[in-house]
Parts: structure tokens; sequence; C-alpha cells
């Protein structure tokens, strides 16, 4: 399984590869159930996944877990 291991400062941040996957497409302004469909998942997962992302960043909602994601390098950087 691909996981992206990012080292930033004293800060570790382990994302799996469907986590980054949901998280992207997230970010991009797809609802939940729309990721859910797309990836022929449950939306529950999805929101599963999230809560974990949510969690491994520190963070509380889709704005916060962007922008630090971005920061650390899990995600391209918007302009």
């Amino acid at each position: 399984m691909y996981e992206a291991d990012i080292y930033f400062a004293s800060e570790h941040v382990t994302l799996t590869r469907r986590e980054i996957e949901i998280l992207s497409l997230v970010v991009e302004g797809h609802s939940s159930k729309e990721v859910a469909d797309r990836l022929f998942i449950s939306k529950r997962t999805v929101d599963f996944h999230l809560d974990n992302v949510y969690g491994k960043l520190k963070v509380k909602n889709k704005m916060q877990a962007l922008l630090k994601a971005t920061r650390l390098g899990l995600l391209p950087r918007v302009a």
C-alpha cells in the first residue's frame, strides 16, 4: 500500500493513498456523496476517511485540511 510520509520541521504526517485521493476530491469542491459515488464507496466511508485525515493533520474542517496538507506537500499548491 502506498502511503505519503511527509516530514515538516518536527511534524510527521502519514496519509494513505485513499485519504489523499478523498481529500483531493473534497477540496476540488465535491461533496462527500459525490466522492462516494465516484469512488464506488459509501458516504459513511468517505466521512470516516475525512475524519482520519482531520485527526492526522490536527485540523477541524475542510479549509484547514486544504491549507495544512498543501503546506506539508501532501497536495499540489493551489493558485
